[in-house]
């Protein structure tokens, strides 16, 4: 099958892949998925398996694409272990090696590269507000995220133009971290998480979706950006907010010590995404005039969950 003008997705099978391919289709777009997952069920785009790392059939939709989004990348939310780390940095630095060396086997290459980032790179300051000109932070986040941001890169051509979103937390009902939480404060366990000071950076799906859609469409943006709202807020603020939406009086708040054996334990996951964050704010979307539909987080948690704001 040949496609042209059309939109490949690299790791799309996710919660973001799944929701850009339905945004971008809505708007009349013709999507490719590539991915290592497959497809589950009949959907209004095409799936083409791929490992993620090694070249084959697959890259062959590469060419002629009107624009190539790489979101591929083990989920960090897991606990760390020695062989979750590796795999969360060869997952990410690899398919993007991989990508680049079907770009340039192509006759075609396309006009766009859209590459998922981290803003974890930025580390945990516990106060300091940061934008994209920020010193990158210290750890294993940080340096997954220098390491993928450095592969792609190494991966471009001369004429195709680069966009970097260093992703915040996005939030959506029905995919990511957000179903989580609200699982807990339903259970009355929706407390701040140890100091409740650190930093929680946040973008609504829907803003995140037209965010890919600006990168795509706009040729004067280039380069990296901070995908996230205008209004970062505390940890503490984020669970009050969501409990307040979700009708929740009362949450009972987690020590740091509970966390460190709960969030192994019991949710499988790392516990320092509870109890670390950043303030991010992004300068150049401010100053290249992006409009959030949703910039405050009251407003977001009230239209994923559907209530009226009171």
């Amino acid at each position: 099958m040949t496609y042209n003008n059309h939109i490949v997705i690299a790791g799309g099978s996710g919660f973001l892949g799944q929701n850009l391919a339905h945004h971008l289709v809505s708007l009349g777009e013709t999507v490719v998925i590539v991915s290592r997952q497959g497809k589950k069920q009949a959907t209004p785009w095409t799936y083409i398996d791929w490992d993620g790392h090694s070249l084959g059939e697959w890259s062959s939709v590469i060419d002629g694409a009107k624009a190539l989004i790489n979101l591929a990348g083990r989920t960090v939310d897991c606990v760390k272990t020695p062989d979750h780390c590796d795999e969360i940095l060869r997952s990410r630095v690899e398919s993007t090696l991989a990508l680049g060396k079907a770009v340039r086997a192509v006759k075609n290459p396309p006009r766009v590269w859209v590459q998922m980032s981290t803003a974890h790179i930025y580390g945990d300051p516990p106060e300091r507000i940061c934008d994209e000109d920020s010193a990158f932070g210290y750890g294993l986040a940080p340096f997954v995220g220098r390491k993928w941001e450095e592969a792609f890169k190494s991966s471009l051509l001369p004429q195709i133009r680069p966009v970097i979103l260093r992703t915040s937390f996005v939030l959506g009902r029905n995919g990511g971290a957000l179903p989580r939480l609200a699982g807990l404060v339903r259970l009355g366990l929706g407390g701040s998480s140890g100091s409740g000071r650190q930093g929680i950076s946040w973008i609504h799906e829907t803003d995140m979706n037209n965010l890919f859609t600006r990168a795509i469409l706009d040729e004067n943006m280039s380069g990296a950006y901070l995908a996230t709202s205008p209004n970062p807020v505390s940890n503490a603020e984020f669970m009050r907010c969501l409990r307040q939406v979700l009708g929740v009086p009362i949450g009972l708040p987690a020590f740091s010590w509970m966390v460190h054996i709960g969030a192994p334990l019991f949710l499988r996951t790392d516990p320092e995404l509870a109890l670390y964050g950043r303030y991010c704010v992004s300068r150049r979307l401010r100053d290249e005039n992006f409009q959030f539909l949703f910039p405050e987080l009251r407003s977001a948690f009230y239209n994923l969950y559907r209530a009226a704001p009171r």
